[in-house]
């Protein structure tokens, strides 16, 4: 029997412009090069003595995380992933970030989320919330949409076998970088590939770096036992995490000025990146388009696992100078 004290923040009780308190984070050499650690990315460009550091883009997910669990306590309820009776996750279903500007060592930034809206798609219920990254000049650098699951209609998701072999050792990877020139790019280039093999410890750190809100050991990337209830019936990696893995594979054939000056990424997932999985990231340009100074490059990226299964799917555009 639920607890009557306890109003849980079901999809009914879920509505739209249901706001969440503001949270600042300062941006710092340190908490730079930690995401980027934490994203396996060994890139020099994100090392504390880099020349003008600025931030992964994918790292807004962090500096302004979406805190779904304190939109609901603002709001009077008790999300369910917090729930003393009845908890369980509202796991990541897919999540697009656009960026307007850089954002660097030394900025402060306020992050404001707020639920966008919530809609049923073939039996499931969906909530996406938006997120908003100010900076200290009150400009916007950032936003994202972020899409959770509420209610799954497909049931719980299996296991697969263990593989037969032992996985390869987890990445970083120092991979080549080769940037595209716009002049000669064209639909159907291939991008440069990233390989990414995760583990049970780097999610568990991954789970650790929290520059907001308030932390929770207990989900289904780290709680294996709370998993086992849950749709995916064993822990996986997060969403945010693996458009990490997106962006760090997007930045070895685009530069991070042609995300920052406008670029987006719409990323969803699949199937479920477990531990000792290998994903092979790859993608191809998608479409190409100059309008008077303004030169963008659109593409399709694919993560797919050493079983051959589609793990994600996104979809970027990127503005080059």
């Amino acid at each position: 029997m639920v607890d009557q004290d306890e109003r849980l923040w079901t999809f009914d009780a879920v509505e739209p412009a249901q706001i969440g308190n503001e949270t600042t984070v300062e941006i710092t050499p340190e908490n730079i090069a930690e995401y980027a650690r934490l994203a396996l990315n060994a890139s020099s460009m994100y090392q504390p003595d880099a020349h003008d550091l600025i931030a992964m883009p994918t790292m807004v997910l962090s500096y302004a995380p979406l805190l779904r669990e304190e939109i609901a306590s603002a709001n009077g309820f008790v999300a369910f992933e917090v729930s003393k009776t009845s908890r369980s996750q509202t796991p990541f279903a897919k999540c697009e970030i656009r960026w307007f500007m850089p954002v660097a060592a030394g900025d402060i930034i306020t992050g404001r989320r707020r639920v966008l809206e919530k809609y049923e798609r073939r039996g499931s219920k969906f909530v996406t919330f938006r997120v908003e990254a100010i900076n200290q000049r009150g400009e916007l650098a950032a936003e994202y949409d972020y899409t959770c699951i509420f209610e799954y209609a497909q049931g719980q998701r299996e296991v697969p076998a263990p593989e037969a072999t032992d996985a390869p050792e987890a990445a970083p990877l120092l991979a080549t970088r080769n940037l595209i020139d716009f002049s000669g790019a064209s639909v159907g280039d291939r991008l440069n590939e990233l390989i990414i093999t995760e583990s049970q410890e780097i999610m568990n750190r991954k789970n650790d770096f929290r520059l907001a809100g308030r932390r929770n050991d207990s989900n289904i990337h780290t709680d294996e036992e709370f998993a086992k209830q849950n749709i995916f019936a064993g822990t996986t990696n997060s969403g945010p995490a693996t458009m990490s893995y997106v962006d760090q594979m997007l930045e070895l054939s685009f530069p991070i000025s042609s995300f920052y000056s406008g670029g987006s990424l719409l990323m969803r997932t699949i199937t479920p990146f477990r531990s000792d999985d290998t994903v092979t990231f790859q993608g191809e340009i998608t479409g190409k388009h100059e309008e008077s100074d303004k030169k963008s490059l659109e593409c399709r990226v694919k993560g797919i696992n050493q079983r051959g299964d589609l793990v994600c799917l996104s979809d970027g555009s990127f503005v080059l100078d």
